[in-house]
């Protein structure tokens, strides 16, 4: 039996076994950005059109994948996730494949690959299509078989599952000094609403403005991504030092991982308190006590970055960035990696 792909309508997937989100949270692929929630809020907030395809080989799902539409005047591309909205990964996820063998699952990968591209070419026809694969999507030889230039990109991930001591135990002397020795009533961190969401994107946005790098990430859609996601999903920590607020973070519960999103910019004001240090920290002992197993420190592709990063004893983690298109789109891709 062959595999159709077909744009789904609803998040209920009529005529197949199971909902969208059902299909998201069995499979180890699927992350809380392609949740339906927040791909329409994702949609609403960008100038792209999200076409969320379904593979199916009867009624039963074999895989999921969005793609978004950006039309820029005669020229259309296809995106997995769509710049600017700061999402690390998207891509296809696949599900009911974990008791196939090899050969079985080579087969259905191909094929549900194949029949999306297929789709997003009928229908689309993109000058340019780009992917970033989440974590678990390893066999993206799919794309490379039709002409997409695949890439190893990398993440990292902290292993919370062995406890609060071993964990500190195993960062580098710096980290420890700075989590240890730090007087706790030097420093506040708490979990912010409204106002927390406010500040902590101002401080991202403040390090955009000023050029150095990162994104601008407009107010209005982390807080519809808040409410579809959850306020215990999309958490919002403000530290504090003498009472004024000098940094913060948006992190991400879910997937029996806590993702470190946004946010840790360096405070605008000099303290003596090693603050983005005991920030991270903070999000892994909850991470801890939520019982989860794994932090992941987003992005491990900028050497100057994965310097800091390091010292709390990650380890690198495999993903892939994939694109097709003509030479006359090249101005596209290195745009997307800069405002991704």
């Amino acid at each position: 039996m062959t595999i159709e792909v077909e744009r789904a309508d609803s998040s209920q997937l009529d005529g197949l076994d199971g909902t969208w989100d059902g299909q998201v949270d069995d499979s180890p692929m699927g992350t809380l950005f392609h949740r339906w929630d927040a791909l329409r809020v994702i949609e609403e907030h960008s100038d792209a059109t999200l076409h969320p395809l379904v593979g199916s080989k009867g009624q039963e799902p074999v895989g999921v994948f969005p793609v978004f539409e950006l039309r820029k005047g005669p020229v259309t591309t296809a995106f997995s996730p769509p710049p600017g909205m700061g999402v690390p990964a998207l891509g296809p996820v696949l599900v009911n494949y974990r008791k196939l063998k090899q050969r079985r699952f080579e087969k259905r990968n191909n094929r549900f690959a194949e029949a999306s591209f297929d789709w997003v070419q009928t229908h689309l026809e993109p000058k340019y299509f780009h992917v970033v694969s989440p974590k678990g999507y390893d066999d993206v030889r799919p794309f490379q078989w039709n002409d997409f230039e695949v890439s190893p990109r990398y993440t990292y991930d902290i292993d919370l599952s062995v406890g609060e001591e071993a964990l500190l135990a195993s960062m580098t002397r710096d980290a420890r000094k700075s989590i240890r020795n730090t007087p706790e009533d030097a420093y506040t961190i708490e979990r912010r609403g409204e106002a927390g969401l406010e500040y902590v994107l101002g401080r991202i946005n403040a390090r955009y403005d000023d050029g150095d790098g990162g994104l601008f990430l407009e107010e209005a859609y982390v807080a519809d991504l808040r409410d579809a996601l959850g306020p215990d999903t999309l958490l919002v920590y403000v530290a504090e030092v003498d009472g004024r607020p000098v940094s913060g973070r948006l992190t991400l519960h879910g997937d029996d991982r806590v993702t470190l999103w946004q946010g840790s910019p360096k405070p605008d004001v000099d303290v003596d308190v090693p603050i983005n240090d005991v920030l991270n920290w903070r999000s892994m002992v909850d991470g801890i006590g939520a019982g989860t197993s794994t932090c992941n420190f987003v992005g491990a592709n900028t050497r100057h970055l994965c310097r800091y990063k390091s010292k709390y004893n990650p380890t690198a983690v495999g993903y892939f960035e994939m694109e097709r298109g003509t030479r006359a789109m090249n101005v596209v891709s290195d745009l997307y990696r800069r405002f991704r």
